[in-house]
């Protein structure tokens, strides 16, 4: 090619460049930015991705049917590695340099805890969908803010411990050992725990803690054993519950054991085997298709990524749900302002239809999390699946379960 035509090449190809260039701004630039953000690699990644693509089929099924305010949603995806310090530096990015209207995410207590307050600052509505830690939606309460920006939708851990200790207690069991790990999520669940047995002029007969990756409780589970307890109450995630149903197996002392909602992990069950039959935990969704939307809900996840299993169903149903809330809003807001949205969300006037459950004035601006205890089951697992652990559960699958008025 001659240096002439080599030119002519070039100055066509510019052309054609500049030539789309501006359509790709004008559709970026007209569509409603919303922030994804989780851990979509690490040790928590099973959640983090399973509410990644859980959020994404949500957004594709808004984007098919026109969108919001004749936009189409645009999900801006962030990875915070489960780093407090890594959550906070996403958000100020999804904030400051991708401009979005609103975030979806937060797997982990102490990532929510650092990254949020950014958000709140600028005015931008924060929406958790997996994190659980009882403060995540306390953090900027009134009287000390005139407005709280962060909201959420999973079964916050208030609500999960007087699940667990009411379980126990009506299973009969009376000396509780309690076990939690080191992190924020443990330890705040921990302190909600005992405060559940206190209310009860309980006390657990040990309490012992263990840090993420541990692989022997032979240490915590003697110390169990040696006070005679007779149930494990566990705050964690999947791999280290698991580590306590195979210690347990490893010393031939089983007990029976109720966890935190992320037993439910596929690391759990892959971690435990045989070990982890008949753990529970509560749970908001059972992979199960008894009701038609939860169905379409799952043959499209099983279709879009090749996958016979939510690797963390709960997180990808949460997820899914937690982008139609913030579509409603925006639709009824009539606006991608923070502080309308947020006002929309606070008073929606309209249902949400979505695979936890329809939601129907999910929040007020004293209760900004979306789930009550009435909405969540106990799951059990069994050979490799969770099922419902109360068969009245399953029957009443379909049953719409309404949102219980908040204390506040």
């Amino acid at each position: 090619m001659t240096v002439t035509k080599r030119a002519l090449v070039g100055a066509l190809l510019c052309a054609t460049a500049l030539s789309v260039a501006p359509f790709h701004a004008a559709f970026a630039a007209d569509a409603i930015k919303i922030g994804l953000t989780g851990p979509y690699t690490g040790g928590s990644s099973a959640m983090g991705v399973s509410m990644r693509d859980g959020a994404k089929l949500a957004a594709a099924e808004i984007n098919k049917n026109g969108g919001v305010l004749g936009k189409q949603i645009q999900l801006v995806e962030r990875d915070d590695e489960a780093k407090n310090e890594v959550g906070a530096q996403v958000a100020q990015e999804l904030i400051n340099k991708e401009k979005v209207v609103a975030t979806v995410g937060f797997i982990n207590t102490g990532v929510a805890l650092a990254a949020q307050r950014f958000y709140q600052e600028a005015e931008i509505p924060v929406f958790n969908n997996v994190a659980t830690g009882t403060i995540i939606t306390e953090q900027f309460k009134a009287p000390d803010y005139d407005n709280n920006y962060v909201f959420r939708n999973s079964a916050y851990d208030v609500l999960q411990a007087g699940m667990m200790v009411d379980e126990a207690l009506r299973l009969g069991y009376k000396k509780i050992a309690l076990l939690a790990d080191s992190t924020n999520y443990g330890q705040l669940g921990r302190e909600d725990i005992e405060k559940q047995l206190a209310a009860k002029k309980m006390k657990p007969v040990v309490v012992e803690k263990f840090n993420i990756k541990d692989v022997d409780m032979t240490a915590q589970l003697l110390k169990a054993k040696e006070a005679d307890a007779d149930v494990i109450l566990a705050y964690g995630i999947g791999p280290e519950l698991a580590q306590i149903a195979n210690g347990m197996a490893k010393l031939g002392w089983k007990k029976p054991m109720i966890t935190s909602w992320p037993a439910s992990m596929q690391s759990f069950i892959d971690i435990a085997g045989t070990n982890g039959n008949g753990v529970i935990m509560p749970q908001t969704f059972i992979e199960d298709k008894s009701v038609p939307k939860r169905a379409a809900f799952l043959d499209d996840y099983y279709k879009s990524y090749g996958v016979t299993k939510i690797p963390t169903p709960v997180a990808g149903a949460q997820g899914y749900d937690s982008v139609y809330l913030i579509a409603a809003a925006i639709k009824q807001a009539g606006s991608t302002d923070g502080p309308k949205i947020r006002e929309a969300l606070e008073n929606l006037n309209t249902k949400v239809e979505g695979v936890v459950t329809t939601y129907d004035h999910p929040f007020t601006a004293k209760d900004h999390n979306a789930i009550s205890r009435n909405m969540v089951v106990f799951g059990k697992v069994q050979d490799g699946k969770i099922v419902y652990a109360n068969p009245d559960d399953a029957k009443n699958a379909s049953t719409v379960r309404v949102k219980e008025k908040s204390a506040n």
